[in-house]
């Protein structure tokens, strides 16, 4: 069965940046926090630098930033067809989900602190069912993402079950 052929929007550049600076913060963490157990092994191991792990650290959490984030952000894609709310994403592992407006139980809008710096947020769209059963559509503005939800709860209103 071929998936219809819609043509998908990009996320917005913001999400790049939250998900970049999200990245930065996790992996700078990580460095600090392994310094302690790296000092400690260091000292019962003599080959071992003290500088070793949070390196390694480090060097992932600059991969992780400047290469991986930007090639995870531009593999989504989504679209709103006035019937349905479409989701794509990944690389590997394609995953494109189609909800139908009319399927929506209820519908979130959510937006963290590090979204709020960059001006995007994330639409959840909950369905009946228990495996795949919410749908998140992240790094889109908070007024598309309003828009979407007002559309979802008009079509709701005006074909009752």
């Amino acid at each position: 069965m071929l998936l219809p052929d819609v043509p998908l929007q990009p996320l917005e550049r913001g999400h790049l940046n939250a998900m970049r600076l999200s990245g930065a913060v996790f992996f700078a963490a990580a460095a600090i926090g392994s310094a302690i157990p790296s000092y400690a092994l260091s000292r019962e191991w003599t080959w071992l630098p003290v500088w070793a792990a949070p390196l390694v650290l480090v060097l992932i959490g600059l991969w992780s930033v400047l290469i991986a984030a930007p090639r995870r952000w531009a593999r989504w894609g989504w679209a709103w067809t006035g019937r349905e709310l479409h989701v794509a994403q990944g690389w590997l592992t394609q995953s494109h989900t189609i909800v139908p407006a009319l399927r929506v139980q209820h519908i979130d809008v959510t937006q963290g602190p590090v979204e709020r710096m960059f001006g995007v947020a994330t639409l959840v769209l909950h369905t009946a069912g228990t495996t795949h059963s919410t749908v998140h559509l992240p790094g889109i503005s908070r007024a598309t993402a309003e828009e979407i939800r007002d559309a979802i709860r008009a079509k709701l209103s005006a074909e009752p079950w």
